[in-house]
Formats: C-alpha cells, sequence, structure tokens
C-alpha cells in the first residue's frame, strides 16, 4: 500500500494569521483541501493520514467529509517540532499497515503537488528505498556567516532544493525515527535531512517550481495566482 502523511501541525506564526496557513480559505475552499485531493485523487494512493495542529482536528474532518476525502485514515496531535510531528504520524500510521507499505510524508501547506510528482515519488521509492522530491538550483549561491556579507559562492551545479513529498518504507522511517532518537537527533528539519544524519543515502524524485510551499503571504499570491492558471486541469 501507499500512505500519504499529510503533515498540517504549523501554526502559521509568518504569515501573520490567527487562523492557521494550512487552513486559510482560498476560492471556497482551505489550502490543506486541495493538498488532500491531490491524494485523494491520485489511483495509487490508497489512504491518508493527517498530523493536525490541536483545535483544529473536528473542523478538519468534517472538511474532508464536506469536500469528499474519502481515503482519509486518521488525524493525530502534531509534536513540539516537524520531526516528532512525523514521528507521531509514522507510529499511528503503523498501527493499521506493515513495514512494506510506503509512506508519502507531505507538506500541507504544498497544495499544488501534481500527479506526475506523486507518481514519481512512488516508483523512485519503491525502486531505491527512498525518494525526495528535488528541483535543480537555479540561483546563485553565496555563503554568509553574518547574515549581512559574504565572500564565498557554492556552485549550484551540486546543489538541489528540496520539496515534498518524500518517501520510504513505514519499517524503514519506523527505524529512523527510533534511532534518530537514539543518537539524540531531535531538531531535523526534514525526514531527508534526519536520513542524511543517519547515514543513508538519499534518491531524487521530480519537483517542480509550481509545487509552492505557503510559507508567507507571497507564497499565498503565487497560489492563488497558479490556480487561476492552471484551473481546468487542476479541478478535474
Amino acid at each position: 500500500m501507499n500512505i500519504a502523511l499529510i503533515i498540517a501541525g504549523g501554526s502559521g506564526q509568518r504569515m501573520k494569521q490567527d487562523i492557521p496557513k494550512q487552513f486559510l480559505n482560498v476560492k471556497d475552499r482551505p489550502v490543506i483541501i486541495y493538498t488532500l485531493e491531490a491524494f485523494q485523487r491520485h489511483p495509487n494512493i490508497d489512504a491518508i493520514e493527517v498530523v493536525c495542529i490541536d483545535g483544529w482536528h473536528e473542523i478538519l474532518a468534517a472538511y474532508c467529509k464536506q469536500f469528499q476525502i474519502t481515503k482519509l485514515e486518521n488525524i493525530v496531535s502534531g509534536g513540539n517540532n516537524g520531526q516528532s510531528s512525523i514521528r507521531n504520524g509514522i507510529e499511528d500510521i503503523a498501527k493499521r499497515h506493515g513495514d512494506d507499505d510506503l509512506v508519502l510524508i507531505h507538506d500541507a501547506i504544498r497544495p499544488m503537488v501534481s500527479q506526475e510528482i506523486i507518481s514519481d515519488c512512488i516508483q523512485v521509492a519503491r525502486a531505491n528505498g527512498n525518494a525526495i522530491s528535488v528541483v535543480p538550483c537555479t540561483a546563485a549561491m553565496l555563503y554568509t556567516q553574518d547574515e549581512v556579507t559574504s565572500d564565498k559562492v557554492i556552485s549550484r551545479d551540486n546543489l538541489k532544493i528540496t520539496q515534498t513529498p518524500q518517501a520510504s518504507t513505514l519499517g524503514k522511517l519506523k527505524w529512523a525515527h527510533q534511532e534518530a532518537l537514539k543518537r539524540g537527533i531531535t531538531e531535523s528539519v526534514a525526514t531527508c535531512t534526519m536520513f542524511v544524519e543517519l547515514g543513508e543515502t538519499l534518491y531524487f524524485s521530480l519537483g517542480s517550481e509550481k509545487n509552492v510551499k505557503i510559507t508567507t503571504a507571497e507564497d499565498l499570491d503565487i497560489f492563488k495566482a497558479l490556480l487561476g492558471t492552471k484551473k481546468a486541469e487542476w479541478m478535474h
């Protein structure tokens, strides 16, 4: 089976909104529903789990019923950071699924994830044991120690920008989170960084510049613009 683990535990402080950014309403539906609909629609996704910020579980469940997210299996609470939130989701999925099942971990605030990105993530992870969605780094990259100046360029030829979904088998993810705790790794910012800290080799899958992560008001504007240009394909 292929299970989508959607991480919606953030409070959205950078958006300066009382409502968490994953629940902001865009064109009559919250951002998280666009994300869930992408995985609901994909023929190879069998189940969906959501890690949700406390106080919003019942609202999310009602939205899922309203928008017919029938693959939703469960909603669990987030932890005190991203790593612990993902671990909470993995531990709950493990109650119902086997070690060989594939888990695709995805940000709730990446609502423009395409069917092609999901498909490629599954394919690469099945072939290699894991998959990290990436795009090429096209900008000039400068290294700074003081946040104000730089005297060092980092070659972009050897850099990739990571996105989600990031996938691996449930068994591998269970091991990784348990091993990370044993080694005192508790603040890893993503599954891919935790895997690297554990000495694992990562495999790249397809990403897209349109697979935008909504963390600022400007990102929300970009999402709205993308929805406007892609509505026919995106909504059907």
